[in-house]
């Protein structure tokens, strides 16, 4: 049997070319395209889409909205897409009024109705695209996922390339939001997209090492925590590790084609390389499989396993009670509370002098293994029970 087919349904004007304040594209002069569409409608093409454009015209045809008008701006425009192999399954143009009411206009699908027999067709797949509620409509009343641009008049969240992300990429995402009497945090990852971490937590250095996790983990980090700073530290740091280990586990989902685990195969050789103010430091460390980070005089090492058993083991000291508003005692209770909510097996050791040196090159060392534990490599499952 051959592989399901998803449909990109596309509305028209402001979302692939540019709506003027009158509503009408009557003129080669008003025809503009929409930023970043034209790649992102070749990343969906890859990807296996097909285009169907849905576009309500109101009155064309009349005498206010002549055919001639509409037509030479509209053919230029399928050119413009096909010369750069955008090519459009299906046109649906629906001429009523709104008052009229046809079940042929969005977000009516009357249109739409012959696809549905179509049993080529991945609906589970299929999207639908616009600038407006109609849209929304449209996608609600065909029973697909709906992503509404981002424009001054409508509103929206999207822009062309996160679409194509989220369609063609198919990401490892989840939004996490957790509120208690002492903390309100809402944290987002994906795990498919670097991007530069946006983290606020009130804590300029847990600020910095959260920024480190997604920096060196490769993965779009955004984590904004209200906590009891009047208070301490504690539920601030503790509370934020949940949420995000919570989000963790749910962007693996059923962590199918994920490497699991996270260490670097040429410690020992590794280690052997670091500079003289390390090397009294590797010689002592035992031969194992981990992700090894020096940083100055420190060296962190790190191994971890999403194996859905939460179990996490610490080595190292600090001789300062805190390194600016970070107390160095909550280092160990922040990833055992990460542990505890993404099911993750952690070893962290860390040896040098310098506090703040240790407590940064632990989060690197660990966002190193994870980049290397979430990273995609298949579509098996690492495990030999089944399950993870």
């Amino acid at each position: 049997m051959s592989a399901l087919t998803p449909i990109l349904f596309v509305d028209r004007d402001g979302t692939l070319i540019e709506e003027p304040a009158d509503f009408q594209i009557d003129s080669f002069a008003k025809l503009r395209f929409v930023r970043g569409v034209i790649p992102a409608m070749l990343k969906l093409r890859d990807a296996g889409y097909q285009f169907v454009m849905v576009t309500n015209q109101d009155g064309l045809g009349t005498e206010a909205y002549p055919r001639w008008s509409f037509d030479g701006p509209h053919q230029l425009m399928m050119q413009v897409f096909e010369s750069q192999g955008i090519v459009f399954r299906e046109v649906l143009i629906d001429t009523s009024f709104p008052g009229e009411n046809l079940p042929t206009r969005k977000p009516g699908i009357g249109l739409a109705l012959p696809l549905l027999k179509d049993r080529s067709i991945d609906w589970e797949r299929s999207a639908m695209v616009g600038d407006r509620e109609t849209d929304n409509g449209f996608a609600a009343n065909l029973g697909i996922r709906a992503f509404q641009l981002r424009t001054e008049q409508f509103g929206g969240q999207w822009d062309w390339a996160g679409i194509a992300h989220a369609l063609a990429d198919r990401p490892r995402t989840a939004r996490v939001r957790r509120n208690t009497k002492e903390t309100r945090i809402e944290v987002a990852v994906d795990l498919d997209r670097a991007a530069e971490p946006r983290v606020h937590t009130g804590l300029g250095f847990f600020d910095h090492m959260l920024e480190q996790l997604g920096k060196h983990g490769g993965f779009a980090l955004e984590l904004r925590c209200e906590g009891d700073l009047h208070i301490d530290e504690h539920h601030t740091i503790e509370d934020s590790a949940l949420a995000l280990g919570q989000a963790l586990r749910e962007a693996l989902g059923d962590k199918r084609g994920i490497g699991r685990y996270g260490f670097d195969p040429r410690a020992e050789s590794g280690a052997a390389t670091l500079s003289n103010s390390s090397e009294s430091i590797a010689e002592n460390l035992p031969s194992s499989h981990e992700f090894i980070l020096p940083m100055d005089e420190t060296l962190a090492r790190a191994a971890l396993d999403f194996s859905g058993r939460p179990y996490f083991v610490f080595s190292g000291s600090f001789a300062r009670e805190r390194v600016g508003d970070f107390p160095t005692e909550l280092l160990a209770h922040f990833f055992r509370s990460l542990c505890e909510t993404s099911g993750l097996n952690l070893n962290l050791n860390v040896q040098g002098d310098n506090d703040h040196h240790k407590i940064e090159a632990c989060f690197k060392s660990v966002a190193r293994a994870l980049r290397q534990a979430v990273a995609r490599q298949g579509s098996e499952l690492p495990s030999t029970k089944g399950v993870l």
